[in-house]
């Protein structure tokens, strides 16, 4: 008996990456694991050096633990005074952008690219993903493929956002919902 399922052929199509980008990636793997991966927190200027060095664009005064997972540096723009945490996974298959005085804390995702659902060969679709200045994602949150963030959003701890976060909001909640927006305490 044979249905619907039957006649979809996942990945059918072949790779959906050419040869010399795999190679790329796994230059940039090896690299990584070899140089930074087991450096201590105050060597961020050798790290970002190194993905400097693989096309990404990275300001000053960033921070990366070497456990953070870049799929791929030329699709890496990351702000002056950035701090992406231990275990967070930059999966750039498309282009992610980080704006200045952003904070991507532990174990968080981003992620540019999906697969389109109505191609029965589930084709790769990229979609970049933007951060706006002074925003935080919390830990183990989730930011998918398209979403922009504007300055100053907040995405609180495992929560999953799929479209757009306005300026100053603060979300929660999977699907993330807005809760209320940063009012600055005066000093």
């Amino acid at each position: 008996m044979t249905g619907p399922a039957d006649s979809f052929r996942p990945l059918g199509r072949g790779p959906a990456f050419s040869a010399a980008n795999k190679l790329e990636r796994v230059v940039w793997r090896l690299t990584w694991l070899l140089l930074a991966r087991f450096t201590p927190p105050p060597l961020a200027g050798w790290r970002a050096f190194l993905l400097r060095l693989f096309g990404a664009r990275i300001g000053a005064g960033t921070r990366k633990n070497g456990s953070v997972r870049v799929w791929l540096p030329r699709h890496l723009e990351i702000g002056e005074g950035v701090i992406v945490g231990p275990g967070a996974e930059l999966y750039n298959q498309g282009r992610i952008a980080i704006g200045p005085f952003c904070v991507v804390s532990q174990r968080a995702f981003l992620c540019a690219s999906t697969h389109r659902t109505s191609d029965p060969d589930f084709a790769l679709e990229t979609r970049p993903v933007a951060l706006g200045r002074g925003c935080w994602v919390a830990a183990e949150a989730f930011v998918g493929p398209g979403v922009t963030m504007g300055d100053g959003a907040v995405l609180a701890a495992r929560a999953a956002l799929f479209e757009d976060a306005e300026p100053m909001g603060i979300y929660r909640g999977n699907p993330a919902a807005l809760i209320g927006r940063r009012r600055f305490e005066e000093r």
